[in-house]
């Protein structure tokens, strides 16, 4: 039996990865450099990855990046961020799991203040039970603890639970986790392999909760 259902936040819940990976690829350009597609997609949906495109770009250009250019990635990074809305299908399955009873949870690779903060501005946090992030935990994904700190606070194990994610890192620390999880895939993670995942769907709007936590536990 299904009891909880575990959100990753960023690419998942609101579209953040995209407006990211924009803002700095209109920095690189404004410099004449390429900003390298592989290289970025290492970072997505994890904080343990060796790249930094701040310290990448820098050591294209043999010079430290001025403060104003990177306070316009960053006001640039947030002006796309705030035109977006919740994702599709998020607000109906967040409703069918409360009429379902089902614990819900958040595990985001991203600092607590940045994942509060959009859930607050999207009148949203008070529908998660418990939110765990990369401050309260030793290692963020793809490592599991993430998860396991999710599951420890909802008070549920690993196979009650679905994680629903949209990157190979979140998928990968949440079968680490012992969980089911599902995949879908935004604009930057579509060209990835999420083949880890149990089920992979282009959006939450397409399939009521009760029909995926169907495909699930008919899953072997």
């Amino acid at each position: 039996m299904i009891r909880a259902i575990v959100f990753d936040f960023d690419g998942l819940i609101l579209d953040t990865e995209e407006p990211i990976y924009r803002s700095w690829l209109e920095v690189y350009q404004a410099h004449g450099e390429e900003l390298p597609f592989e290289r970025w997609i290492q970072i997505v949906g994890s904080t343990t990855a060796g790249f930094h495109p701040q310290h990448h770009l820098e050591e294209r250009l043999g010079r430290p990046l001025p403060q104003e250019v990177l306070d316009r990635r960053v006001g640039r990074r947030t002006e796309m961020i705030l035109a977006n809305a919740v994702l599709p299908g998020v607000i109906q399955h967040l409703d069918a799991a409360r009429e379902m009873g089902l614990r819900l949870g958040v595990a985001s690779s991203s600092t607590g203040d940045w994942v509060r903060g959009h859930l607050v501005r999207l009148g949203i946090l008070d529908r998660f039970d418990c939110l765990r992030c990369r401050d309260d935990v030793a290692h963020a994904k793809p490592e599991p603890d993430l998860y396991v700190a999710v599951l420890d606070c909802l008070g549920v194990a690993a196979p009650e639970a679905v994680a629903i994610e949209d990157s190979p890192n979140g998928v990968t620390a949440a079968k680490r986790a012992g969980m089911r999880c599902v995949a879908i895939p935004n604009s930057i993670t579509e060209r990835l392999d999420l083949s880890q995942a149990d089920l992979v769907l282009t959006s939450l709007a397409q399939i009521s909760l009760v029909q995926l936590l169907e495909r699930l536990t008919g899953l072997p």
